[in-house]
This record gives C-alpha cells, sequence and structure tokens, in this order.
C-alpha cells in the first residue's frame, strides 16, 4: 500500500491590534469549495515556508508581509490528501488584504465567529488562539497570600486571562483556601485558572484545568479530564509526550538564567527555537523572562512568555 503524499503548506494567523483575525473562503471548483480558513497555500519546491507565506499572501490578498512569527505546525488527514501546515502570526504588513482571486474575506473574532463551515483543520488553531500571550505562575508564598489577592485583581484589571496556581509551600488547607480565591475572582474576568499537578484539588475549586510537572507528565498514561491541560517541559521527550497524550499547551524553560538557580544550565533561545518547532502545541518560555521579553519570545516561535514573580 503507497503511503500519501504529504502537501507542505504556509497559512497565516493575520491579526489586527484589537484582536481580530481574517478567514477567507475558498473558491469554486476547488476541495471543500465555499468553506473558510485561514489564508495560505502550497510551498513550492525550494521555498521555505516562510518565503511561500510571503509569497502567497501577495498573489492571493495583495499584501506586503514585514512582521510575522512562525507558531505552529499541525497535520490533518483528507480524504484526498494529508495537509501539513506551517502556520504563521501575522502581525504587520503593507497594504490592505482584498480578495485577488475574487475569494470573500472577513475579519473575525473568537467571541463570535460568524462565518461558516471552517474548514475542520482549523479548530485546533482557533483553540489555540484562545490562549493569551502571558501565563503568570502565582506567588503568594513570597508575597502573602492577601497581598498577592489584591495584585492579582490588579493583573485581572489590567488583562491577565490565564493563570497557574503553584504553591508548593502552602498547608493543603491554605492552599484550598487561595486556590478557591483565585478561581472565584478571576473567573469574575473570565479568566482561566490551571492547578499544578492536583486534579483533586482542581475540581474541588472549579478550577479550569491542570498544569503537570515533567515528572507528573512522564507517569501519564492519559489526558487528565479537563476542559485545559497543560504541563511544565525541559526537553523534546517531554513535549513529546505532552503532544502524545493530547495536552493543550506547554511551558518550556528554562531559557534564560534565574537568579535562584544561577550558572545553571539553561536552553537559550536558539535551542528553545529548535525544540518548539518540533512540536504542534503551543509554547509558553519560561526562565529569565520579563513582560518586556515577549516580542522576542515570539520572534523565536513561543505562543507568549510565562512569568512568576515578574507578574506580580
Amino acid at each position: 500500500m503507497t503511503s500519501q503524499k504529504i502537501t507542505e503548506v504556509a497559512a497565516a494567523v493575520l491579526q489586527r491590534p484589537d484582536g481580530t483575525f481574517l478567514l477567507a473562503q475558498r473558491p469554486v471548483g476547488k476541495a471543500y469549495e465555499d468553506y473558510w480558513e485561514f489564508p495560505g497555500g502550497k510551498i513550492e519546491l525550494g521555498e521555505s515556508p516562510y518565503q511561500a507565506l510571503c509569497r502567497e499572501l501577495e498573489e492571493e490578498l495583495g499584501i506586503t508581509v514585514t512582521t510575522a512569527h512562525s507558531w505552529l505546525l499541525r497535520e490533518f488527514t483528507y480524504p484526498h490528501t494529508i495537509v501539513r501546515l506551517h502556520f504563521f502570526r501575522v502581525v504587520a504588513w503593507q497594504g490592505e488584504p482584498h480578495g485577488r482571486e475574487t475569494q470573500q474575506l472577513s475579519w473575525q473574532r473568537l467571541s463570535d465567529i460568524s462565518v461558516a463551515p471552517i474548514l475542520p483543520a482549523n479548530a485546533p488553531i482557533l483553540r489555540a488562539l484562545s490562549l493569551p500571550n502571558i501565563y503568570a505562575i502565582s506567588n503568594a508564598a513570597a508575597l502573602g497570600c492577601d497581598e498577592f489577592m489584591v495584585r492579582l485583581e490588579h493583573a485581572l484589571q489590567n488583562g491577565l486571562r490565564l493563570l497557574q496556581v503553584r504553591e508548593n509551600k502552602l498547608s493543603a488547607n491554605d492552599l484550598f483556601e487561595l486556590a478557591q480565591q483565585v478561581v472565584q475572582l478571576a473567573h469574575r474576568y473570565e479568566a482561566k485558572v490551571l492547578i499544578n499537578g492536583d486534579e483533586k484539588l482542581a475540581e474541588e475549586v472549579g478550577a479550569d484545568g491542570v498544569h503537570y510537572s515533567a515528572a507528573q507528565l512522564l507517569s501519564c498514561t492519559q489526558r487528565p479530564p479537563f476542559d485545559w491541560c497543560a504541563a511544565s517541559c525541559h526537553k523534546a521527550l517531554e513535549l513529546r509526550r505532552a503532544e502524545e497524550l493530547g495536552f493543550d499547551f506547554a511551558m518550556l524553560s528554562p531559557v534564560l538564567p534565574t537568579p535562584s538557580h544561577l550558572g545553571e544550565p539553561h536552553l537559550g533561545w536558539e535551542k528553545f527555537s529548535e525544540l518548539r518547532s518540533e512540536t504542534k502545541m503551543p509554547i509558553y518560555a519560561l526562565g529569565g523572562l520579563k513582560v518586556d521579553d515577549l516580542g522576542m519570545a515570539q520572534q523565536y516561535g513561543a505562543h507568549g512568555i510565562a512569568l512568576l514573580s515578574q507578574a506580580w
């Protein structure tokens, strides 16, 4: 039996500052005609995915890409072919997108998608797009629980929408009380809360998901029964395991030296990018980073950055 040939495609998530993104309708005569998808096209022989992206967007939309970051790699099996999609987040371009091949275009918002049907391969991309750029890790042990809650509300008021409760130094009772308060407060701002390593606690306080350590991840046999599952990873083996289990995203560290681990090995941006490129999940960079490092992280393929003390 002959294996199916894989079609390599460059795809663009064009994002405007207001958070809207562009979808295009497939023209009549093509497979899945009238379905909506992210713009892009086949990578030609001798082209890099980025070169194909720039060419396709000029040909299809009449725009010139000025800033685009490699983001996700996805494979999808259709009845007629297997497609490997190299997704880029395109955040700056010259010109106004318009359908040069008579295709319809529509700017959409995740909370109110008004076009249908959407190409099946794009469903995981829409889910990944719902993840914020900043993933905050709680620091109540250092700040004190009362002060932490004050700072958490301030961060939520300023747009924080994803956080992990990780407090190994608190007693079980104190941790339960803190987690419960965090979930109640965060949900008022429609923010997601993941509990570090404790499924029972996550269920009891109504959290949105769990975040596993690398050790927990490697001993895990199936995806935990939560809407959102994440893991801390440090090497390719752990990233592969998280992907096999169907986790939604991972945190990869340490990228840079940290004050608490001076002199210990770190990945550096080049190794981070190499590891990130081998996985299909959104990856948050962690370790020695500040809010101002978000742009750098995205240049190397990160979905965003995770912050501990710097988040508060």
